[in-house]
């Protein structure tokens, strides 16, 4: 079976512990990891634990075809109280990380190929460290489409707009819902059958994009 790596799935109702049930369904052997718990526990702000944990999967599991990128730091803060530690701590997870993973995967993937689905966002004013740190890895993303696609690699950024992973409480969602085309926001389930096809034989065709799969959430705009 082939073998996925999912970051960020430590939390039971988060996007990527959405994911993982999907992957396997569909025959992949799945590893998960997070700062806390998973089967591989990584501190990504250490420049040394992309690489070291790729090198633990491969060395316990086997070739990697698929790297899932939904891993984050986020601490809300805007142009005035944003500290540069806290700046550069949001750039060393969502992005340096993002980058040393993908790179570690793309030495250790073999012949067939692969595939990278990350996770990006909108957020901007009020939440700037994380914005511009997700704005940084929709880049890394973009660029390793274009400077992997020779190896077979696939690499694409998925902008799920407001996902109901129980952040959400009623005013929220109330105040969201209509602005949602299809009348309601969307659940992990929902971005798990789109990351299953992008990482499919089928959906590997589709590289270098940043897709909004969101329901028509940002057509409003």
């Amino acid at each position: 079976m082939p073998l996925a790596l999912v970051t960020g799935a430590a939390r039971s109702n988060s996007i990527a512990a959405g994911i993982v049930p999907r992957l396997r369904t569909d025959g992949w052997t799945v590893v998960t990891s997070d700062l806390d718990s998973g089967d591989q526990p990584a501190d990504l702000s250490d420049p040394a634990a992309p690489e070291a944990l790729i090198d633990r999967v491969r060395r316990d599991h086997g070739e990697l075809s698929a790297l899932v990128l939904s891993h984050a730091h986020d601490v809300e803060s805007g142009i005035l109280d944003t500290t540069a530690e806290s700046f550069d701590r949001h750039v060393a997870v969502n992005a340096r990380a993002s980058l040393l993973l993908i790179a570690a995967f793309a030495r250790q993937v073999g012949p067939d190929g692969g595939a990278v689905v990350a996770f990006t966002s909108d957020h901007t004013t009020g939440n700037l460290p994380y914005g511009a740190s997700k704005g940084a890895l929709d880049r890394i993303v973009i660029s390793a489409a274009r400077e992997l696609g020779p190896q077979g690699i696939s690499a694409n950024v998925v902008n799920p707009g407001p996902i109901d992973t129980g952040w959400m409480d009623d005013e929220i969602r109330d105040a969201l819902t209509p602005m949602h085309p299809l009348g309601r926001a969307g659940t992990p389930r929902d971005i798990a059958g789109i990351t299953a096809f992008l990482l499919s034989p089928e959906g590997r065709w589709i590289s270098g994009q940043l897709l909004h799969t969101d329901g028509g959430f940002s057509a409003r705009y």
